[in-house]
């Protein structure tokens, strides 16, 4: 394939050379890394939707939005382009759904639903996009959290620990423990509103 072909240097230009020759008005920078990516984007796209038109079209509309987002200056992804392309194509997956009406309903009424659809194991496609989209949002995130809550946190939802256990991993007593998990909680909702997230449709 041509974008692996060595140059002088014996080495290929990176994504964040590619980008930003192409913001400095290079046309074939991007041609470039479309090269360098399609295959992984578009298979992507059409592991979640499972034909072959729907595939072109997001994919298609997922560069349309790289260009115009590079072309107003608004990409400040340095370095992290491809995860930074899968995530568009993600959301426009999401809006593919949508707009025919086939995302899952979530109640988000108590502290804990809101992770409820982490914990499916038979999800058909459109639970698993939208289980994959909670499960980013919410490990970006819980890195805001303070250092304790966060520890805590993740002990019990990702590592599945009683809190017992994390009482004697985190040498605080039970009680601290469930309260660190509590503030966490909360905290957890200020970050997601603070942010317009949404995890519920």
């Amino acid at each position: 394939m041509p974008f692996l072909k060595s140059n002088d240097m014996n080495t290929s230009p990176t994504d964040a050379f590619l980008v930003s020759a192409y913001i400095s008005g290079n046309e074939k920078a991007l041609s470039d890394l479309i090269e360098r990516h399609k295959q992984r984007v578009y298979s992507f796209i059409y592991s979640k939707v499972y034909d072959r038109d729907v595939t072109e079209d997001i994919f298609q509309d997922t560069f349309i939005k790289v260009i115009k987002t590079l072309k107003r200056g608004a990409y400040n992804e340095e370095g992290k382009f491809l995860p930074w392309v899968m995530r568009i194509s993600h959301n426009l997956i999401i809006d593919h759904f949508r707009k025919n009406n086939r995302m899952p309903k979530f109640e988000n009424n108590g502290d804990f639903n809101i992770f409820s659809v982490l914990c499916d194991d038979d999800l058909n496609i459109e639970r698993k996009i939208i289980k994959g989209q909670v499960e980013e949002d919410l490990r970006r995130i819980i890195e805001e959290l303070p250092e304790d809550q966060k520890e805590v946190l993740i002990m019990r939802l990702y590592r599945d620990m009683s809190f017992k256990e994390i009482s004697e991993q985190t040498g605080v007593s039970i009680n601290t423990a469930l309260g660190r998990m509590r503030y966490a909680l909360i905290n957890l909702r200020k970050v997601i509103d603070k942010h317009n997230i949404v995890l519920v449709n």
